[in-house]
Order: structure tokens, then sequence, then C-alpha cells
């Protein structure tokens, strides 16, 4: 509470300094305009009683040309605070004002050691942050040539991000390739592919290495990037596990001859581990639902330390469409753990069979007459875990915003996670009857607030990684929502009220002319009286004196 309080004190100090220094600038250009139309020298006496005369002289359209004047600067100020607001998503005036005008006010500096201590308290949720704020590897990502680049083809739209492709290079090269590699031709070849930007370089490469030798990394290339469907992918793809499966036997026997021989083996389990795991997706992709579970199943017993691929996400939404919910259960009971990193397929997944069990008779009627009963609020409480975790996922699962291909790597409780769960899972809570029915109701729920209740507070920089990572027709969804600063909402009433004065002094110029001149008349009383007290304690002569200066 206190510090809503601080940070309501210093927007209510800047507001009222910003609108004053508005209304001092403008009443410094109206007399600077009146001392240039009059051309005397600033005499007090003389000049009031001239000013005044001339006030009583001016026509309407001068009234009308000064509120329209006024109201267009008011309209360019605001267009401008638009349009840094959406870009940057901050006023700038509340950006200068912070960070020019506090000290003049007497804010805290922030190095000072009076902070010290609470940066210090802080470090630990910064941190936090930071590491929520890291980009993982999509399990569920498409192929680029059966899948990305079909789409591409048809809408013309580029479906990958430059950054999105350079992380996929990058994880390509940590997996794919060894320092060892330049002792073999073929996998000389193929460690300068990874780095290639072309893919048709890549693509020529790869044919390349494997007319010296079977690759496997080529053919895993080929599958992912020429291969046009996913039949063709899935051929690519047992030729590259035929190869892999001999190079993995080969380094297993070696690996412990020296560090060498170790880094070639872990490259070779990192490679027949992507393959198996992509053998396993295309055969859910063809519709062979149960041999991609058993494929998985198998995976993840034979190589239970690789938890980085997230093999479990993958078996999690295959179970789903066997509609196998007992097993389903059984894999969260394992992965849903408090020593473990959440995900959305692991939060969402939980939630949906909570909402299972009670979505089919769930009125929110009923509930709010006789009350929620333990079922209920165990399925209402999963899916506020669920919708705090990420906030973006329901919009999609409710149709409320459309989807996207997925990228090939999403940020946790991000726009881009919340795209890749709703595009496999969507059908899933679609075919558990009353479930979206249900999840509407996080609407009743307490707003998941980004201060965090069961999880770490909400990260402020998944939009900017978000945005890196989506293409940019995808209007990114942003959480917490963002209010319109106070400035816009000043500038634009500003706007307003002077057109309004403008209009009213075109059409009835009589009438607003007696308001002006009244207002104005009120303006300068004060400088008046103030002007009679200071010659009446001051000499003539000296008066006289200072006024020629």
């Amino acid at each position: 509470m206190a510090e809503a309080g601080t940070g309501f004190l210093e927007q209510l100090k800047s507001c009222i300094v910003w609108s004053w220094t508005y209304l001092w600038t403008l009443w410094v250009f109206i007399m600077l305009f009146l001392v240039y139309i009059l051309r005397v020298p600033l005499k007090i006496n003389d000049n009031l009683t001239t000013v005044s005369m001339f006030l009583n002289t001016l026509t309407p359209k001068f009234y009308v040309a000064l509120t329209g004047t006024s109201s267009l600067i008011s309209g360019l100020i605001l267009i401008f605070e638009w349009w840094y607001f959406r870009k940057y998503g901050t006023s700038f005036i509340e950006q200068v004002s912070v960070s020019h005008l506090r000290p003049l006010l007497g804010g805290v500096d922030n190095n000072s050691p009076n902070n010290s201590n609470t940066s210090n308290g802080d470090s630990d949720s910064n941190r936090q942050s930071v590491s929520e704020c890291k980009v993982w590897r999509n399990p569920l990502n498409l192929f680029r040539g059966a899948e990305y680049n079909r789409y591409m083809w048809v809408t013309g739209r580029e479906p990958l991000t430059y950054y999105d492709m350079n992380l996929s290079a990058q994880d390509h090269q940590t997996f794919f390739t060894c320092d060892t590699d330049h002792l073999r031709p073929a996998d000389a070849i193929m460690q300068k592919a990874w780095r290639e930007r072309n893919p048709q370089a890549r693509i020529s490469a790869a044919h390349e290495a494997l007319e010296l030798n079977e690759c496997a990394t080529a053919y895993i290339l080929l599958a992912e990037e020429e291969a046009t469907t996913i039949v063709e992918a899935e051929k690519l793809f047992k030729q590259a596990l035929k190869a892999g499966e001999g190079c993995y036997r080969r380094s297993q026997q070696l690996q412990h001859h020296g560090a060498q021989y170790e880094a070639q083996h872990r490259r070779d389990t990192n490679v027949l581990v992507y393959i198996k795991r992509r053998l396993a997706m295309c055969a859910r992709k063809l519709g062979r639902t149960r041999e991609a579970v058993k494929m998985m199943r198998d995976l993840m017993k034979e190589f239970p330390l690789l938890s980085m691929f997230n093999i479990h996400e993958n078996l999690l939404e295959a179970l789903l469409e066997l509609q196998a919910y007992a097993d389903v259960q059984a894999v969260l009971a394992k992965y849903d753990d408090i020593s473990l990193p959440k995900s959305a397929t692991i939060c969402y997944t939980a939630a949906l069979l909570k909402a299972r069990a009670v979505s089919d008779k769930f009125s929110p009627e009923a509930a709010s007459r006789r009350g929620l009963s333990t079922a209920e609020m165990n399925a209402v409480e999963a899916i506020h875990r669920a919708v705090e975790f990420n906030p973006h996922v329901p919009k999609y699962l409710l149709e409320m915003k459309s989807l996207i291909l997925p990228p090939e790597h999403i940020l946790k409780r991000g726009d881009s996670e919340a795209i890749a769960y709703a595009f496999f899972h969507l059908q899933h809570w679609k075919r558990v009857e009353g479930a979206l029915n249900l999840l509407h109701s996080f609407r009743m729920i307490p707003y998941p607030l980004e201060k965090g209740h069961l999880f770490y507070p909400y990260p402020i920089c998944t939009e900017t990684a978000d945005r890196e990572l989506l293409p940019s027709f995808h209007e990114v969804s942003v959480y917490p929502k963002k209010e319109l600063p106070f400035f816009i909402l000043f500038t634009a009433g500003l706007c307003s009220f002077t057109a309004m004065l403008a209009l009213l002094t075109h059409q009835f110029p009589e009438l607003m002319g007696v308001f002006a001149k009244a207002f104005l008349s009120t303006l300068f009383a004060p400088l008046n009286f103030v002007m009679e007290k200071v010659e009446s304690i001051l000499p003539s002569s000296l008066w006289h004196q200072l006024t020629r200066i």
C-alpha cells in the first residue's frame, strides 16, 4: 500500500508540474505575442493600459485563431504521445518528468545509500524474472520444409522470424557438432552447413556430405528443410536413424578413452535422441498415435537424463489424443513437481483433467446459488493456477484471438508459449464437454495479479522477447494490459476543450467575446494588483530607471 501511495503521489506531482508548465508556457507566448504586436517598451502602467485597450478591441477571429492554435498544439502533442506509447509502452512526458524533474522535486536518487538495501532485497526477484525470460526450444515445433515452408508458399507470409531461426541454428550447432568434426570430412561439411544462413546452401552442403559418407546430421537437415511432406521427412529420418545408431554404438565403446571421445559420444547421443523424437512426432502427425506413444516411452526410458528435449510434453499431447486420461495423470504426477520448471502444457493439462471431472454438469448459475463443491473448487483452483502461470492461453482456447503457426522457440509464460500450447491442445479442450465453458469462468476468478500468488511475479520482459519470436503480422498479447498514461488523457482533454472553445467562438462570437474579456480581465487582475503595490512601495525615480533597463 505504501508503494502504491508513493507511486500515486509521484504521478500526481508530475501531473501538476506539467500542467503548470503547459499553462505558463501558453501564458508567456501570449505575453510575447502581445508585446510583439504592440511594439512598445515594457513600462508597467502604460503597458497594462495599452494591453487592456488592445484586448477590448480584439475581434472574435483572434479568439478563434488563439483557441484553434492551442487545439492544434495539443493535438500534435497527443499524436506524439500516442505514437510513443504504442512503440515504447510508456508516456514520453512521464518518462522525462521521472528522469529529469524528480530530482528537482525532491525525489530520491536511485544511487543513494537509502536505496541500497531495497535493491539488494529485490535482487532475487529480478534474477528470477531474468531466468523466467529465458527462451526455450519448442518441444512440438513443426517441420520447416513440410509445414512452415508450405504455409509460406500458400500465404506469402514468413511464419518464422530471423531471431527464431538464428536460435535454431545455435541449437543445431550445439546438439549436432563437436570439436572432432574436422577429423571426418562429412561432419566437417555439416559443421559449416549448420552455420549457413541460406537454406539452399545448407541443403546443397547436406547432399555433398552424403556423397562422402552416410551422415546422420545430413539426413536430419534434409528431413527438416528439404522434405515437403511428413511422409518424405519420416523416410529421411529413418535413414538418419540407421546412420545415427551406428555412430552411437561406436562412440559408446570409446567414450572413456578421452575428453574428445566423450564429447563425440555426447554429440552422437543428442543426434540419436533428436532423430527418435522426430520419428515419434512423424508417427503422431500421420495418425499412428499409439506407435508414437510407444516410441516416446521407450525414448524416455532409454535416456531418462535428457530432460532438455521435454519429451514428456510430446507424450502428454499424444496421450490426450488417445483420451488415455489415467496415463496423462500418471505423467503429470511425475513431472508436475515443484523442483521442475513449469510450462503451460503441465499447468493447463492438469486443469483440463480437473475440469473433466465436473465440466459436464457445471453451471455457473447453479454454482452461484448452492456454492462450489469440492471437485468444482479443485477445478477452479487448477484453472486459476494455469491462468496465473500463463494468462495468454485462454484467449486462444476460447477462440477470442486467432492462432498462427507456433514458433520454433517459446518464452515460458509468454504469448509464444500460449500459441504453441493452444495450437496443439485446443482440440483436446473441445473434446471434453463443458471444459471450455468452465475455462470461461476464469473471468470470475480474481484476475491473476502480476505480483504472483502460486508462482513468481509475472516477468516484465515477455513482451519484448515475444515480439522477437513471433512474426510481425501477429498482434502480440500483452500482460498486464497497459493503461493509457495520464498525459495522453490530459492532452486529449485539453485538445478537445480548446477545439470546442474555437468552435463556440466561431458560432457565437459576441457571447464568447464577452466571456473571453471577462476571463482575461480576471486573469490580469492579480498582476495589476501586484504592480500597483510595487509602484506604491518603490520610489518613482527608481522604478523609472528599472523600466528603462
